[in-house]
């Protein structure tokens, strides 16, 4: 079953985290989606297989700048038309705080979205919306 075909029965079942779970790093780190209302919901489960220092411990930052990358692909890949695909031109991820090893959530948020590109926000927290532990901004090509 291709990409393209498992997003439209993800659509269709209003079930996002069928597309995660056929990405393979997605499984692997931890990471599962769930709709609230049109916005895509993604959580990351604290693991010891993500952790960067573990004096700490705190996620490593790839890892979060990973999440973060998969959260805005997640909401653009269910706000786009059947058949087209994003593809990441670039992310700039600001890191606000370090990371304790707990669940962290994140939310994309389409700013601007043309035929051929696409801009996302994104922010990720732990105990609470209003104090991120991360930021990120992408740009993408839509493919399709």
């Amino acid at each position: 079953m291709t990409l393209t075909n498992i997003i439209g029965a993800a659509k269709a079942a209003g079930e996002p985290n069928a597309i995660t779970k056929a990405i393979p790093y997605a499984n692997f780190i931890g990471i599962d989606a769930y709709l609230d209302g049109e916005a895509v919901i993604c959580t990351l489960a604290g693991s010891d297989l993500i952790i960067g220092n573990p004096i700490l411990p705190a996620i490593h930052g790839g890892v979060i700048g990973a999440f973060l990358e998969h959260v805005a692909l997640m909401q653009l890949m269910w706000d786009l038309a059947p058949g087209q695909l994003p593809k990441t031109v670039n992310m700039s991820v600001d890191y606000l705080r370090s990371g304790r090893l707990e669940q962290t959530h994140a939310r994309g948020l389409v700013t601007r979205r043309g035929r051929r590109v696409a801009n996302v926000r994104v922010e990720a927290w732990q105990s609470g919306s209003e104090l991120p532990i991360a930021a990120a901004h992408g740009h993408f090509l839509i493919i399709g």
